[in-house]
């Protein structure tokens, strides 16, 4: 890897002398591993290493100056940076004469890369390093290694766990290198020794088991990413250094009630978007860009991506903290994002990233320029069938010709993540029987359908609030089967990743249905005072009165209503508000019924 040998002749050098090393990370989960993984081995040999993690809200992302000049004034000899500062072009000139800086970073170049004593990136056109992949701990984890050979004459295999969290977390492709490095990882992982995970793993209910890709991804990470999203993320690195088991659980436990309070800020955050779409019409849009006062920065990138998963259009969420903007971006398939950013950057300050995410920072008088800009280049860029999501399946099959033994060899093409996802499957015009909601809390989703004597075991998280759907029409399926194994017995369970109406269920409503919903609509209002915001109750208690009508035509009636403005959304008292109507209803003004009528 470019590079490698200077920083490694720098780093044991500074060890011999005895001066003060600093590793400067960021504040995900991806720096917070790779800070921890660096600091671990420095110190192992005999290095005099601190670190230093920058506030994601009052220093942002990368090298920040004024922190580069107090870790100047304290004493630090030699600065190495994890996950961070291969755009940090203008800092490190800045503090060239007084410190020497060693750049580790996995993320895309500039146009000009820092002037460091050494810049380690396997993305830099001139480093022949084969896999370009690596997480920015992957390349902490080679600098590691290097070290070790050279100091040692041994071969670094030791914090694996670490490699692992922080390639799960950061969504880098699960192939070549970063395959074998989460494979080593996981093992690691589910045994670890490090009393910081242990806790970690305890205060997310996983202790005793198999920990694998999935429960990186979306329980572990979660937790350790809140150090940095509401809290500082010192924190996340101190529990992971932590030798003390009693003093981990303190800051585990710390780390879970910040990720609830996450969770909140989040959802708080994502009401105010959807508000603000309202005014949008998003038919004649290509890309969502959203800006908020005070919204909380460290969220603003997962609320990203649930537009994303809800509107299926690259987004874009602002928070303005006065005249300023910092933005996080999250892509589709088709559309790379730091390039798209590159065509837009007269009006930013600052950007970097990837393909699918990325980070900008510009001024609020720029915003609407930038968001015209932004969407101006996305229409170029994609073509119509860009914006359909599409699953991608292995292929169809039915629940009866699902196997252990398929299960089993499914199993060993883990781990699964980016570049390397969970084999798929579907089947067509799935009825279930018995559904009924499960979960301490009753949040999740179970039912049987196929032969009665030969039944499946459907599971759909978070989705309880479809029960009644599920026992009242057809629907398509998407699963992952899996094997689950309960005092001593073995069943096949199928997780339902999507699901849809089965084709003879999409029914978009006409002007008779359309009637129909209206005045049912109109007599819930005046018998009960209010219109439940939920489509499912609404669909069930329609179906109840005026026989069976789907989701999917309830769900296209209430569009058409809104559209028309006969109906709107109160998501303040969580229902509908049916106003008098103003003359005659045109079903031709709603967008939706027109586009309908005239295909």
């Amino acid at each position: 890897m470019k590079d490698m040998g200077k920083a490694v002749e720098r780093i044991l050098a500074a060890i011999r002398k005895e001066e003060q090393i600093v590793v400067y990370g960021d504040y995900d989960v991806d720096g917070i591993t790779a800070t921890t993984i660096l600091v671990r081995t420095l110190r192992n040999l005999g290095a005099k290493a601190d670190y230093y993690i920058p506030d994601r809200q009052k220093e942002g992302y990368g090298f920040n100056l004024s922190s580069l000049h107090r870790l100047i004034e304290e004493g630090t000899n030699l600065l190495v940076s994890v996950d961070c500062g291969i755009t940090s072009v203008e800092d490190v000139a800045a503090i060239r004469e007084e410190l020497d800086v060693i750049i580790t970073d996995h993320h895309l170049p500039g146009v000009q890369v820092p002037d460091a004593l050494a810049v380690i990136d396997p993305h830099q056109e001139d480093c022949s390093y084969p896999d370009k992949n690596l997480a920015g701990v992957g390349v902490a984890f080679k600098l590691c290694q290097a070290l070790w050979r050279r100091a040692q004459d041994k071969e670094f295999t030791d914090d694996m766990e670490l490699v692992a969290l922080g390639t799960i977390a950061d969504i880098v492709p699960l192939l070549g290198e970063n395959r074998k490095l989460t494979r080593l990882g996981l093992a690691a992982l589910s045994h670890t020794q490090f009393p910081g995970i242990q806790a970690l793993i305890e205060v997310s209910s996983l202790q005793g088991k198999e920990i694998n890709s999935g429960q990186v991804g979306f329980t572990l990470a979660p937790r350790l990413n809140a150090a940095g999203r509401v809290g500082s993320a010192m924190d996340g690195v101190r529990l992971l250094l932590s030798e003390d088991k009693d003093a981990a659980s303190v800051v585990a436990t710390a780390l879970n009630d910040e990720n609830l309070e996450r969770q909140n800020i989040e959802k708080d955050i994502l009401a105010l978007a959807e508000q603000q779409l309202k005014d949008i019409d998003l038919s004649t849009m290509h890309s969502i860009v959203l800006s908020g006062e005070e919204w909380h920065p460290g969220v603003i990138g997962i609320v990203a991506s649930r537009l994303v998963d809800r509107y299926y259009l690259p987004t874009i969420v602002i928070s303005l903290q006065g005249e300023m903007g910092k933005g996080s971006c999250r892509s589709i398939k088709g559309l790379h994002m730091y390039d798209a950013l590159c065509a837009c950057e007269k009006y930013l300050l600052g950007f970097g990233g990837h393909s699918q995410a990325a980070g900008l920072t510009l001024k609020a008088e720029d915003i609407e320029g930038f968001r015209q800009a932004f969407d101006e280049y996305v229409a170029k860029t994609l073509e119509p069938e860009d914006f359909i999501p599409t699953i991608p399946l292995e292929f169809e099959m039915t629940p009866q010709e699902i196997t252990f033994e398929l299960v089993e060899e499914i199993a060993k093409l883990e781990p699964y993540g980016m570049g390397n996802p969970k084999p798929l499957f579907g089947c067509r015009g799935v009825r279930g029987r018995g559904a009924r909601p499960i979960g301490r809390e009753g949040q999740h989703l179970a039912f049987e359908f196929g032969k009665k004597e030969r039944p499946a075991t459907a599971l759909f998280w978070n989705k309880s609030a479809y029960v009644n759907v599920v026992n009242a029409e057809a629907i398509d399926i998407v699963y992952v089967p899996q094997i689950n194994e309960w005092q001593g017995n073995r069943n096949i369970e199928l997780m339902i990743q999507e699901w849809g109406p089965a084709e003879t269920e999409q029914i978009f409503p006409d002007r008779d249905l359309l009637v129909k919903i209206y005045t049912f609509l109109k007599g819930l209002q005046s018998s009960r005072k209010t219109i439940p915001f939920d489509a499912c109750v609404l669909t069930a208690a329609f179906s109840r009165q005026f026989g069976h009508i789907s989701l999917y035509s309830m769900k296209w009636g209430l569009q058409v209503f809104q559209e028309l403005g006969l109906l709107h959304g109160n998501l303040e008292e969580n229902r509908y508000i049916l106003p008098a109507p103003k003359g005659k209803m045109d079903l031709m003004q709603s967008p939706s019924f027109r586009k309908h009528a005239e295909s």
